[in-house]
């Protein structure tokens, strides 16, 4: 059940972010000082914001940049993070030590100030804003993919492929990867979800889109001032955040029952 809500849900999302330049109803960066604040109904369905532009049109094109940047950061820690995870779970002693002890001290540094450090020493960019997010979530995509590895090392299709000679590299790319991607796709998913919040709000303090951009965490940081006047500037991208959020959770713990025989069936009980 949690797997096709979070599914539903993510769909409608994906696909209304794909075709929002085709089906928003107004332009979405035009502004029109006659429709400043206007409320939701009639002509704009989620009402106007200070320069009148239409809520609604800014709130779908913001659902692409989102995404986007959710998703490319979610790659960049699972490109950098599972090479980790595979080389500490696989080699083990010194080199695990060293990797891992790397981990837990960057792990120790909240991630949006993590994610501060790694932009305040260069102009903002949403491009920068997803490689920073995308380094934060490093360690933890390292972790998942360690205690796979320490688990897969021992099993039979890996010992024998020891015997047989194969190249480390092999045995790695081979032997343990096809079968760690189960637990790290549904890490991945999850993932996304921070990497959707952080992003949003690192946006939120400046340092991720910039103006006249629709970013959620953007608009909702030019909405600040107008929240007793017009609150439905912020409660727009704010419900669409907690949506998207949501069903990406149910995706994730869908995906995690589906994919391990012990928990499935749980959810339906």
């Amino acid at each position: 059940m949690q797997l096709r809500v979070g599914f539903g849900i993510v769909v409608v999302i994906v696909v209304l972010g794909l075709l929002a330049p085709w089906i928003i109803p107004h332009p979405w960066d035009t502004i029109s000082i006659r429709t400043r604040f206007r409320p939701p109904g009639g002509e704009f369905w989620l009402g106007t914001d200070d320069y009148g532009r239409d809520v609604l049109s800014r709130l779908l094109m913001g659902t692409r940049l989102s995404l986007a940047m959710g998703l490319a950061a979610t790659l960049v820690s699972l490109a950098f993070g599972v090479p980790i995870g595979l080389a500490a779970g696989y080699f083990r002693g010194r080199v695990d030590e060293a990797l891992m002890r790397a981990a837990d001290v960057l792990m120790a540094v909240p991630p949006i100030m993590l994610g501060l450090l790694v932009l305040a020493v260069t102009p903002p960019a949403l491009w920068k804003t997803a490689l920073a997010v995308g380094f934060v979530f490093i360690p933890p995509i390292a972790r998942v993919a360690r205690s796979v590895t320490l688990g897969l090392a021992e099993e039979e299709f890996v010992l024998a492929a020891r015997a047989r000679a194969e190249s480390t590299a092999y045995i790695l790319l081979c032997e343990i990867l096809p079968n760690a991607w189960p637990p790290l796709i549904v890490e991945a998913s999850l993932r996304v979800t921070y990497a959707i919040l952080l992003g949003s709000a690192l946006s939120f303090l400046g340092l991720g889109a910039q103006p006249p951009s629709s970013d959620w965490g953007l608009m909702i940081a030019e909405a600040r001032g107008f929240i007793d006047r017009a609150p439905w500037i912020a409660l727009a991208p704010g419900g669409a955040m907690c949506l998207l959020v949501i069903g990406i959770n149910l995706l994730g713990d869908g995906l995690r029952e589906f994919l391990d025989p012990r928990l499935r069936g749980r959810g339906d009980a």
